[in-house]
């Protein structure tokens, strides 16, 4: 795949481990990270076309980079100076702030606040917050995650995912689950509205008028959901909405429902109403697997836009305001749209597990 026309490319093995380094190393900018990985692909004697594709660039990047590094070698590719006020910082002190920050924590504490990191550095706390904010850094930030121990972890992940994006011919797929207690909370204080530079304010305090469970199947091709309020959510309260779901989807089509390893789910009053209607399917999400359950995320709009500021002085008027919700929003229904392919999604718990299985860090 080499091309005569261009001047061969060869790098000496301090240059090649040099390259190397600033192509892995992941406290490197990524900008020179990408030039080193286009010098190391020429090297490998392919023409820019071929280098252009395998670094996803254009083929004028990297004509130029090719130039740059057959002219000055390595220091070709550091950026050029900018006109203005010189640098006060230097690149030592830069790849310090992003070492520390990725690979340490101060003395007593678990994260870097940027005051702390400064003095170490020997620069000022905003020179640190530019240099967190140039990398993607934010230390103050954290995230949970939980790695499914299921020993169908994977045929669950493709039965579901299947579902989402290839859904059978001539059937229907619910997802499904219960809201358990929805409390009906009434402030102790009016709430004060909003005005110009004051939020809306409500008093810390309540007081709980009762509590109420809803089940709701999400249809995963038209976004409209299927609720039913109950004041349990036991095995029967689960059979009687599967009969609910029943009366209100067209008769012939098939019914795909995906839920959760509930107890309730699979007790044998469940199992005898599937084995009289067997047009429905279930279909289990992983254990500790919520977040591949679609009305999850429409659980989430209810509680946003009407539980979580909701006033509500009674179990009725709760009942109410989830049922009004429910229908203004079925009536502009719309789906969420799945993108994750299954293996996208294996990549990603094997990445992590990957991760905790090495070395710390």
């Amino acid at each position: 795949m080499g091309d005569p026309r261009l001047e061969p490319l060869v790098l000496s093995e301090a240059e090649r481990v040099v390259l190397e380094n600033w192509a892995k190393r992941r406290t490197t900018a990524q900008g020179l990270a990408k030039r080193a990985r286009i010098v190391l692909a020429c090297a490998r004697g392919w023409n820019n076309t071929v280098v252009a594709a395998r670094c996803d660039t254009d083929r004028s990047t990297v004509r130029r980079w090719r130039d740059r590094f057959l002219q000055d070698r390595l220091d070709g590719l550091s950026d050029e100076p900018r006109p203005g006020v010189p640098r006060t910082i230097t690149d030592a002190q830069v790849e310090e702030v992003v070492v520390r920050t990725l690979e340490e924590v101060p003395e007593g504490g678990t994260h870097w606040s940027k005051r702390e990191l400064a003095r170490q550095v020997g620069i000022s706390p905003s020179s640190v917050h530019r240099i967190w904010r140039a990398f993607g850094l934010q230390p103050w930030r954290t995230e949970e995650f939980k790695i499914s121990p299921d020993p169908l972890l994977i045929d669950k992940i493709r039965d579901v995912v299947g579902l989402y994006l290839a859904p059978p011919a001539h059937a229907v797929v619910f997802s499904v689950d219960e809201k358990p207690q929805i409390q009906a909370l009434e402030r102790t204080a009016p709430v004060l509205p909003m005005l110009p530079g004051v939020p809306e304010r409500r008093s810390f305090d309540y007081v709980r008028h009762g509590t109420i469970d809803l089940f709701a199947a999400l249809n995963t091709a038209t976004g409209q959901v299927i609720s039913r309020l109950s004041a349990q959510h036991r095995a029967v309260d689960f059979r009687d909405f599967l009969a609910e779901i029943d009366r209100q989807t067209e008769p012939g089509l098939a019914v795909h429902v995906i839920c959760d390893n509930l107890s309730a789910h699979k007790a044998p009053v469940v199992h005898r109403w599937l084995l009289a209607h067997p047009r429905f399917t279930l279909h289990f999400t992983p254990t500790y697997s919520s977040w591949i359950n679609q009305v999850e995320r429409w659980f989430a709009e209810l509680q946003r836009r009407c539980l979580e500021r909701g006033v509500f002085c009674s179990l009725d008027d709760l009942k109410t305001a989830l049922d009004e919700w429910i229908k203004i929003w079925n009536e502009a229904a719309r789906p969420f749209k799945w993108t994750k392919t299954a293996d996208q999604i294996i990549d990603r718990i094997c990445h992590y597990c990957d991760r905790i299985s090495g070395p710390a860090h």
